[in-house]
């Protein structure tokens, strides 16, 4: 989602995270909770699903939530640590606030959105 935003700006980013660790069978969030934050994993791995059924399972350098910071709706799946864990997380209050003030970064996550749904697209032969 940051594939379009210059280093430089990435330093605000940065600068709003928090870092979490969760042990192994953690619970990040579970399904239908408030959408509140996005997670990079930094170490680890974190199994996105529904119940039993598997969605994806986030490695380090992934990001996962990441609808959250655009999305009021609850969540649609669990998060939870496979192994220890850990991850920054970004609120959305807090990345709201950035993207208001600072349009360099709005117009590369813009950019990088716009270029996930085209591939979205793509894949389905649209």
């Amino acid at each position: 989602m940051f594939s379009q935003v210059s280093s430089e700006e990435l330093a605000y980013l940065a600068a709003i995270v928090a870092e979490e660790s969760h042990p192994e069978g953690g619970v990040v969030y579970s399904e239908r909770d408030p959408a509140s934050a996005m997670y990079l994993v930094v170490s680890g791995r974190v199994r996105l699903h529904r119940d039993d059924l598997e969605i994806t399972v986030a490695g380090a350098g992934e990001a996962f939530g990441t609808w959250a910071l655009f999305d009021d709706e609850p969540r649609m799946s669990a998060a939870t640590a496979l192994k220890e864990s850990h991850l920054l997380r970004l609120d959305k209050d807090a990345f709201i606030d950035l993207l208001a003030d600072n349009v360099e970064i709005t117009e590369g996550v813009l950019k990088a959105l716009v270029g996930r749904v085209r591939g979205l697209i793509g894949r389905l032969g649209g």
